[in-house]
């Protein structure tokens, strides 16, 4: 069994990575939607306006690399970044 590291699962989506263009633009619209409606959920307020900004500036940032054709390793940290500050919003909101 093949250990799981940060590495190679780099590897795996510079190796694969016309694959994972489609999978990870759906994943991350997904959970960025995700974000944006718990954001959304707890009100409106300057702290609420911020963190939808950092979440959709996020989302469409890493989209936007995409189409702009970045360089691999880029485009693999930007989603890294994009899902982790995403799944913290989520997690920030609902507690």
């Amino acid at each position: 069994m093949k250990a799981l590291s940060l590495k190679a699962i780099q590897d795996e989506f510079e190796f694969d990575y016309y694959m994972y263009i489609p999978l990870t633009i759906i994943l991350n619209s997904c959970i960025g939607s995700i974000a944006a409606m718990t954001i959304l959920a707890q009100g409106t307020s300057l702290i609420s306006g911020i963190e939808l900004t950092l979440c959709v500036a996020l989302c469409m940032g890493y989209n936007a690399a995409l189409l702009a054709g970045t360089n691999k390793k880029f485009a693999f940290w930007f989603l890294a970044v994009s899902l982790v500050v995403n799944m913290l919003l989520i997690l920030i909101t609902l507690l």
